[in-house]
């Protein structure tokens, strides 16, 4: 049942420990390693190497497992010791020699790699798709909340007069800066490694430009030992990717946190968002982003992960790589969770209005004290120093009544030209060419 094998027993407790958790991770490469191996044999027919009717059969067997995958039914039981055996297995049982000819000039190790690079471009395709309608949420909520102020911070102290556009603007413009990298990922997912075989490519005439084409990729991994040097190297971008968003997520997941607290009180959750506390009845707590934020804070260390699993390797293929199924599959998974409860909870979001009425936010209002004195010809660091003493001396009275100019300020948010920048996106990135729609 194994690529590999030669008629020796393999010692059970070796094999356990090889195969891993292979069996239920290569659930999710099935989809993409069926498309490789119709490729293949497209391929292989093209020049030869197998007949057209040995290609039709396979063809048909590839397409029953496709639907099965679909389907959900699909399944790797405890005889094979991954999918791409089982594939193997169910062409070799139902068409015999044209089952046993589907490896011809392909080895494992291109056949791994060239389905985790169609699984990773579909995933930075789909998860981007999130990202993006995520800032659009953003920005919908910055625009009906464009009036609301609520007082900035630094330090954690009360600082300057901010809005709920501003904030909830700033979010959909760093998502973007986040899609950059996933770009970057989806670029480096988007080379097709097949026909590079063990590493070294093959003395078949096998035409790599053609299973590029089939397979969508934009492009060849030319060298053959470069080809190989992608594992590793794909899911490391794509894990800083991750990554980098995570951290966009989890401040904002903080803040809310921060904004539904009674001691700042700027926002309100829905009661059947909140949880409550076995012996404080009157506790709603803010689980949903407590839970982002720390899963946030585990996914910004899995570049870290990759790297010490692969960081002291030498060219070629090695079993080390292996281990990062286990570390990049499930955090991919948890991160586009985490995006499809932001989606979800966002838009409920309630504003409390008015918030910046209170009196303990006087003190915001200083720098329009100071900019008022040095409208009327004070200079800046005099109008500062003079309106500290007031602060201090209690005579302070806040100057509440200013007006931001300036693109990117309170009454001047840009929307429209964060707006463009999605849009821009959704026209000129490769992320969004496939036009495909969340299914993760």
């Amino acid at each position: 049942m194994k690529i590999w094998e030669k008629g020796i027993a393999v010692d059970k407790k070796i094999e356990q420990f090889t195969v891993g958790h292979d069996r239920e991770l290569d659930l999710y490469l099935a989809k993409f390693d069926v498309q490789a191996s119709k490729a293949q044999a497209n391929m292989l027919a093209k020049v030869g190497l197998i007949s057209e009717a040995e290609n039709q059969q396979l063809q048909q067997g590839l397409g029953e497992l496709a639907a099965e995958v679909e389907t959900g039914t699909f399944t790797i039981g405890e005889e094979f010791e991954d999918v791409h055996s089982k594939i193997e297995y169910y062409l070799t049982e139902k068409y015999g020699d044209a089952g046993k000819k589907i490896h011809t000039a392909r080895s494992r190790n291109d056949q791994v790699l060239t389905a985790i690079q169609l699984f990773l471009k579909d995933y930075t395709e789909q998860i981007s798709t999130k990202i993006l309608a995520l800032a659009e949420v953003l920005l919908q909520k910055a625009e009906a909340h464009k009036n609301d102020l609520l007082p900035g911070y630094t330090h954690f102290q009360a600082a300057m007069p901010s809005s709920f556009g501003l904030w909830f603007s700033a979010y959909a413009e760093h998502l973007l800066l986040d899609l950059a990298l996933f770009e970057a990922a989806h670029k480096v997912a988007d080379q097709n490694p097949l026909g590079s075989g063990a590493g070294f490519g093959s003395s078949f005439p096998i035409d790599r430009e053609m299973t590029t084409r089939e397979m969508g990729f934009g492009s060849v991994a030319v060298s053959a030992v470069g080809a190989q040097m992608l594992r590793g190297k794909t899911e490391k971008t794509l894990a800083f990717a991750i990554a980098g968003a995570a951290g966009t997520l989890g401040k904002l997941a903080y803040d809310l946190v921060l904004y539904n607290s009674q001691d700042l009180g700027f926002v309100n959750l829905p009661k059947e968002f909140t949880t409550g506390s076995s012996i404080m009845p009157h506790k709603k707590n803010p689980d949903v982003f407590e839970l982002v934020r720390g899963h946030a804070n585990r996914l910004q260390a899995l570049p870290n992960d990759i790297i010490l699993a692969t960081s002291n390797l030498p060219s070629g293929y090695h079993r080390d790589f292996q281990l990062l199924k286990e570390l990049l599959f499930g955090p991919m998974l948890q991160f586009a969770d985490l995006l499809d409860m932001l989606l979800f909870a966002l838009p409920e979001i309630q504003i409390k209005e008015g918030v910046i009425e209170q009196a303990k936010y006087d003190p915001i209002f200083s720098v329009e004290n100071i900019n008022q004195l040095i409208i009327a010809g004070v200079p800046f660091r005099d109008a500062y120093q003079q309106v500290g003493r007031a602060v201090e001396d209690g005579s302070y009275v806040p100057h509440r009544e200013f007006q931001t100019t300036h693109l990117g300020s309170i009454h001047n948010l840009g929307l429209a030209e964060i707006a463009a920048k999605v849009q821009r996106w959704r026209e000129e990135s490769a992320l969004f060419s496939a036009g495909k729609g969340p299914g993760l």
